[in-house]
């Protein structure tokens, strides 16, 4: 059946189930929506009192599961069966037994976290065959941008570059943080409503002014003085703002200009696969390419190097991380 989490999910909104599903791989998201979605859509409320069963691999075992999972339904037309922390059931491959012959009114989930099953054995190929065995990968970071969008065209808002940009630098690849973040917009926020970075520092906290992502724009073209309030504000705020994630941050960014400068003079599509970035943002890279000459981002790699051993002490036993991170900043753009 369906693999994909795209025709998965709209096989279960078309009422169409498999007997078994088993989710499994690196990105829970994507897991934890299509587990949830069986969890509060297939049964009614008052069917899932006597047809719904949740529990723990670590709490449980295959036997156990056999056996539930054989009951007949009361009053209903599936019971539902779902085992969270799939991943630490022991002997999971004896569910063979079952999986040969699974009750057709029962639907079986089991949320495989941060682990696959062994596709040598049995069990993965029984399962693709009459079940769903769906491998929930995580997005690389030149896909966000584009899932942010998505989601937020699919929450009934409208998405703004500027926006998207401050989230994905912000949270990161953290699909369930995202959603979270983005769920809470769509409660304060009318629909067709867009989403700015004004609308992001009142309701998220992300500041629009005072973040890694504008300062490496400041450094990148040159505004001394924009760069030097940022890290006055960083220093001043070390608690959410440490040394050790901004040099991270810059880090990225200078490694991803030394690569665009490795291509340069190649199409838009292969400097940004080659970067890891969305064409999105490609033009930030581009601009920064005028004033960032590949000997001045060399350079500021050395640095953050340097800075980043003198922020864990090495080389360096009173100087706090504001003060660090103003030296470093003045010694990248001078």
């Amino acid at each position: 059946m369906a693999s994909t989490y795209e025709s998965i999910m709209t096989d279960l909104k078309a009422g169409k189930y498999a007997p078994i599903y088993i989710l499994q791989g690196d990105e829970p998201y994507f897991i934890d929506q299509i587990s949830g979605y069986i969890e509060n859509n297939v049964l009614t409320p008052d069917e899932r009192a006597f047809n719904q069963t949740v529990v723990y691999g670590k709490d449980t075992d295959v036997r156990d599961i056999d056996v539930m999972s054989r009951r007949f339904p009361m009053m209903a037309k599936y019971q539902v069966v779902i085992v969270k922390e799939a991943q630490e059931l022991k002997k999971i491959d004896d569910l063979v037994f079952y999986v040969q012959k699974p009750q057709k009114t029962t639907i079986l989930v089991l949320c495989h976290k941060y682990k696959t099953l062994d596709k040598r054995k049995k069990l993965a190929s029984l399962v693709e065959k009459s079940g769903v065995l769906f491998t929930s990968t995580k997005l690389y970071e030149n896909k966000i941008p584009a899932w942010i969008d998505n989601y937020i065209k699919g929450i009934g808002l409208v998405s703004n570059p500027n926006a998207t940009r401050l989230l994905t630098e912000y949270l990161g690849t953290d699909l369930s943080k995202i959603s979270n973040e983005l769920d809470k917009l769509a409660i304060a926020l009318p629909k067709g409503a867009a989403i700015t970075p004004e609308i992001i520092q009142d309701n998220i906290g992300i500041s629009k002014d005072y973040n890694t992502f504008e300062l490496q724009k400041v450094i990148s073209t040159g505004n001394v003085e924009k760069a030097a309030r940022i890290v006055t504000h960083f220093a001043k705020n070390q608690k959410d703002n440490p040394i050790v994630l901004t040099i991270t941050s810059l880090y990225g960014f200078f490694s991803k200009m030394l690569i665009y400068w490795q291509y340069a003079g190649k199409d838009n599509a292969t400097l940004a696969s080659a970067i890891g970035c969305s064409p999105y943002f490609l033009r930030d890279y581009q601009e920064a390419s005028r004033l960032m000459t590949l000997p001045r981002v060399i350079n500021a790699i050395s640095l953050l190097r340097e800075y980043d051993l003198k922020s864990k002490g090495v080389g360096n036993v009173s100087t706090d991380g504001g003060a660090l991170l103003q030296e470093l900043v003045f010694k990248i753009m001078h």
